[in-house]
């Protein structure tokens, strides 16, 4: 997983509340078994004026002219502002992977789904939670000023506005300290490879007949 300390981008709002998981990644992408390539599918139905497929060239969709992520002010945006209730829905953890690798490193709203916001910290996302009347002043100045980008400094739990100011956030220290170091879960358990290879060389040492079991 990519850690994450100081993270400066541009910034594009998502001016609606309750979006749902569905809407995130809509429920016919989630055939794959792999976790990757689900980027270009975010937002699907209201990114693309027809329906979407799985394994689509995404070159030859139709894309809608009026969604956000289509106008050429937000291209590269990688800090996403959302109203209430962000991520509600279904509890799929291919939502922050369609995030993720769309390019979102934050989500900045006033409040999230607690699954969905559970699954962003394990995937590298951070969700950021800031009283209403900031994320309100937020979107006015994402509306008011092309190119507006925002530094997010994890280590800090501060976001600096462009003109210096900033807006400290909360977030749990064991959370701050997997996505500084890049720890999802697997990546926790890895620390203690070397001791998880000796306990399994000891037990096959103790109990032999493991390794015919295991191997066959």
């Amino acid at each position: 997983m990519q850690a994450f300390t100081l993270h400066k981008g541009l910034v594009a709002p998502m001016d609606r509340d309750n979006v749902d998981t569905d809407a995130i990644i809509p429920k016919q992408f989630l055939k794959s078994i792999k976790r990757t390539g689900f980027g270009p599918n975010l937002f699907d139905e209201w990114r693309y004026l027809d329906q979407g497929e799985p394994g689509q060239d995404p070159a030859s969709r139709k894309p809608n002219p009026d969604f956000v992520l289509n106008q050429p002010r937000y291209q590269g945006a990688s800090v996403l502002i959302a109203r209430n209730n962000f991520g509600c829905g279904s509890s799929r953890e291919h939502a922050p992977w369609a995030l993720e690798q769309y390019g979102f490193r934050a989500i900045i709203a006033p409040s999230f789904a607690d699954i969905f916001f559970n699954n962003c910290f394990k995937n590298g996302v951070l969700p950021i939670v800031l009283p209403e009347s900031q994320v309100a002043k937020l979107f006015d100045e994402v509306f008011g000023f092309p190119g507006y980008a925002l530094t997010i400094d994890l280590p800090r739990q501060v976001i600096v506005k462009p003109d210096g100011t900033e807006l400290p956030f909360d977030v749990q220290p064991f959370r701050k300290y997997c996505l500084v170091n890049g720890f999802d879960d697997i990546g926790l358990t890895l620390r203690h490879a070397d001791k998880i290879k000796t306990y399994e060389a000891e037990r096959l040492a103790k109990m032999p007949w493991l390794n015919h079991t295991m191997a066959g």
